[in-house]
């Protein structure tokens, strides 16, 4: 837990207002979806190729519905051409942990 007693993972931090999210993506699945984890990563399939930010505009699409934000609140702050990735989102109306739990 955080010094305000929010629950905390490997996988995401609170930095300020901002969730910083840690995610290992796998572009090319049949749907977007939560997959669990990889190793210290939130693993998220996406029903999109790799080529031209397709997977990128994908994953912010997906983590911006998923915890009730603005997509211009989410970005890619790391990784952007690589599978890991570090996802800074502001404003969300849902928590980080709600991605694995559902809501």
């Amino acid at each position: 837990m955080d010094r305000g007693g929010r629950l905390n993972a490997p996988w995401f931090r609170r930095a300020g207002e901002r969730v910083l999210i840690e995610v290992h993506v796998q572009p090319g699945a049949s749907r977007t979806e939560v997959a669990g984890l990889h190793g210290e990563r939130l693993k998220i399939r996406l029903a999109a190729r790799a080529a031209e930010g397709e997977a990128n505009a994908c994953l912010v699409e997906f983590l911006a519905e998923r915890l009730g934000t603005a997509r211009r609140d989410v970005s890619i702050e790391a990784g952007a051409t690589s599978r890991a990735k570090r996802v800074a989102v502001r404003g969300a109306k849902f928590g980080p942990e709600t991605l694995l739990g559902g809501r």
